[in-house]
């Protein structure tokens, strides 16, 4: 957007002068005329830039919070009756993340040069999932733009809320982690090849416990930087392959089946597949179409694979609950909701009620999580002290009975 100044004169011949943003001279005219000026003089300025500690910490991505702001703004607006145009111009100024800013003001050229709304939002798939350009299309269709702004805000929310509940319950055990791991550094490279030279000048017979504590050190301690390449490069390695298509369905599938963990990933992923879908129905968008968004917009390649067998089995001519029944997702409660929701003709409230039932289920699961993790982390710990105290104190015991004798 540029700035400009003009000279205008009102209706009772009065002089007029301001500035306005827009994209050209012919724009900012057009908008003159609308409210009810007549443009004298139109020229360029340069505009004074702010300062924005985002542009010297670098682009920050597009986070939830960011998207639920802008979809909460956007609905204000639509329902106030403000044009898109100038709807986005004011969130484009009034943002802080630099990232939405450039992209708002691209979606604005888009605009200007004829675009639909949908197709402007869902050339930036960065930014924009699948599933809220598709909202976006629905409401710019029907006509209802503000309350597809306001699902979209609902929606997030919801996402968020659950993303807050995941880290709250996995903080204190990934803090012990990695606590463990900073203390067996520690003692591996400093403790254990201390009492390793006192061990070695007394010469005295060490247990089992004791050499493989020293074996241990001596074998990180000589090979620290061979170990530390091998991490980086497991670490690079992973990252390429999960960004390949095998990769990324091999480990979503594998993640399902984690001892725990597993069971709470696939209700959050139900929760959201029946919440997603049931937006797109309420919305009007037919079945298969609505398969084909919600699968991608899943965040999970074998769930996605899944949905994708649903929408083969719709188009074969199969009903909605065979379908569902088929790719052996849904607990029975949910496919007997899904099964009323046909009979009645309300399957996008059977499964609106569905996702509340995933989501309290996942909502009882994280507030024990840390319950079924912290079992698991005293043994962990139990067993690592047990190991240091025989390695370190037995030989001691041994030393000080020797000298006793």
């Amino acid at each position: 957007m540029n700035l400009y100044q003009y000279t205008s004169r009102n209706q009772r011949g009065k002089t007029v002068v301001g500035r306005l943003e827009a994209a050209n001279e012919e724009n900012v005219a057009n908008e003159l005329f609308r409210t009810g000026l007549t443009p004298i003089k139109i020229k360029q300025v340069s505009r004074i830039k702010k300062f924005d500690i985002n542009e010297y910490i670098g682009n920050r991505k597009v986070g939830l919070e960011d998207l639920i702001l802008f979809s909460r703004q956007m609905y204000s607006l639509t329902k106030a009756g403000i044009p898109i145009l100038r709807a986005l111009l004011g969130l484009a100024d009034s943002t802080f993340n630099v990232t939405l800013k450039n992209t708002i003001n691209l979606i604005l050229k888009d605009l200007e040069s004829g675009q639909p709304l949908a197709s402007a939002f869902g050339r930036h798939p960065k930014v924009f999932s699948d599933l809220y350009v598709s909202i976006i299309h629905i409401g710019e269709n029907s006509g209802k733009l503000d309350e597809a702004f306001k699902q979209l805000a609902s929606y997030l929310e919801l996402e968020r809320e659950t993303l807050k509940r995941i880290k709250s319950a996995t903080r204190y055990p990934t803090f012990v982690l990695v606590a463990m791991g900073v203390g067996l550094g520690i003692i591996n490279i400093f403790v254990i090849p201390a009492f390793a030279g006192v061990f070695a000048k007394l010469g005295a017979d060490l247990p089992w416990q004791t050499q493989v504590l020293i074996s241990t050190s001596n074998f990180f301690v000589s090979y620290w930087h061979l170990l530390l390449i091998l991490g980086f490069a497991a670490v690079a390695g992973t990252r390429s392959w999960l960004g390949t298509t095998e990769g990324r369905y091999t480990w979503d599938r594998w993640k399902l089946r984690l001892p725990i963990l597993g069971s709470l990933f696939e209700r959050i992923h139900l929760g959201r597949f029946c919440r997603s879908f049931a937006m797109m129905l309420k919305s009007g968008i037919p079945i298969v179409q609505g398969l084909n968004v919600v699968s991608r917009a899943l965040g999970n390649e074998f769930m996605a694979k899944k949905v994708v067998e649903m929408r083969t089995s719709i188009e074969r001519g199969e009903s909605f609950l065979q379908s569902a029944a088929s790719i052996a997702l849904f607990t029975p409660l949910v496919l007997q909701m899904i099964s009323v929701g046909e009979e009645t003709g309300g399957v996008d409230e059977m499964l609106a009620e569905a996702a509340e039932f995933y989501e309290q289920e996942v909502d009882y699961e994280l507030k024990g999580l840390a319950d079924a993790i912290e079992p698991v982390m005293i043994i962990g710990i139990g067993a690592m002290v047990l190991v240091l105290a025989l390695g370190v104190f037995l030989p001691l015991w041994d030393l000080s009975a020797a000298a006793s004798r």
